[in-house]
């Protein structure tokens, strides 16, 4: 059970950034990468319904932030920030409608609260639920589109 660490939260995500617009007319799905995709769904099925807990990084419980830094430690080789806050500074902005797998996507959850998920494909994205831990969710749906606030990409090679 040592793989088991994909968890819940609904508390990390960011501040108001401005995403940089798309690239032209060019659909976003043109410059996805399938392994990138599939590193993502195999995360999803170590971490499905793990519990959010706060500060977690274990199959104990994980939160918001801490599925993204493991995800792209463990996939990615990619070293990023532990909290939410610092993860929302990484990379560069991208917009809504340009976004690719492996793009961070951040949320206002309420006062101080923030959120953070990383996107998948067709407005799905992986996260943690402080309610029913790792999941996927859409983006398109009436609560996370209401509180969506910016995206980032980070370079995955």
């Amino acid at each position: 059970m040592a793989s088991a660490l994909l968890a819940s939260t609904i508390l990390a995500g960011c501040s108001g950034f401005q995403a940089l617009p798309g690239p032209g007319n060019q659909s976003s799905a043109q410059f996805e990468n399938p392994d990138v995709r599939s590193r993502l769904y195999d995360e999803y099925q170590q971490w499905q319904g793990t519990p959010h807990r706060l500060g977690g990084l274990s199959e104990r419980g994980i939160d918001c932030s801490g599925l993204v830094y493991v995800t792209f430690r463990d996939e990615f080789n990619i070293q990023l920030p532990r909290s939410t806050r610092q993860q929302s500074s990484q990379g560069v902005p991208v917009s809504r409608h340009s976004l690719r797998s492996g793009d961070l996507v951040f949320f206002d959850t309420g006062m101080n609260s923030r959120h953070v998920g990383i996107y998948i494909e067709q407005d799905k994205f992986l996260h943690v639920s402080s309610s029913r831990g790792v999941m996927v969710s859409y983006l398109t749906s009436d609560y996370w589109k209401k509180r969506f606030t910016h995206a980032r990409r980070v370079p995955i090679h």
